[in-house]
């Protein structure tokens, strides 16, 4: 037993090292030029740019080794992060992670189908909720790695719907088991359109 305890310590411990914390201070000054395009506080004010302010930490860091990688393709990034360390990223993610996210208002007109797919998804169309991943306030899930959707641009949370229901070329870092591949693939414009929007507004 005691062996057994000190193998998992040791194991934590390395982890530790592999992995280490993000410094929100000194993340805000390595990204000084992220804010040309997601805001100095993470709160883009163009649609097509994602809002980073009150990300998860770990999602954060995540895309951003995935886009740095190639994993994952952002025409707009390209050779941004080439010079950046591990550690680079993992202060940046903090830094924006630490920012408080701002919130959009949601088409009234789409209103009521977006929030009915969110919260409950649609069972003729076996789409489960939103929620069980992001939460019912779209605050996500920052342990998983799940994302914060609430207020996000309704154009950016559309575009990245439509790139996961891509048979080719579109976005596929969405973990091994392909959940939002799967789920896009049963959403038809309007249904992106209606959550999307929803989206936008939810805080």
């Amino acid at each position: 037993m005691n062996k057994l305890i000190v193998s998992l310590l040791l194991t934590v411990g390395i982890s530790g090292i592999a992995h280490a914390a993000g410094d929100a201070t000194a993340g805000q000054a390595k990204a000084a030029v992220c804010g040309a395009c997601h805001g100095p506080d993470g709160n883009s004010m163009a649609p097509n740019f994602p809002k980073l302010a009150g990300q998860g930490e770990r999602y954060l860091n995540k895309q951003l080794h995935d886009i740095k990688s190639g994993k994952r393709t952002v025409l707009e990034m390209t050779g941004l992060l080439t010079n950046l360390s591990d550690q680079d990223l993992a202060d940046i993610s903090a830094y924006f992670a630490s920012q408080k996210g701002s919130v959009g208002a949601a088409d009234p007109k789409v209103v009521t189908r977006g929030e009915a797919l969110f919260r409950g998804g649609d069972l003729a169309k076996g789409l489960p909720a939103c929620t069980g991943c992001h939460s019912p306030n779209g605050t996500g899930n920052a342990a998983a790695g799940f994302p914060h959707l609430g207020g996000q641009h309704a154009q950016y949370v559309g575009k990245q719907l439509t790139d996961f229901r891509k048979e080719e070329g579109g976005r596929t870092n969405d973990g091994d088991t392909k959940p939002m591949q799967s789920i896009a693939k049963k959403l038809s414009d309007e249904d992106i359109a209606a959550v999307s929007s929803y989206i936008q507004g939810l805080h």
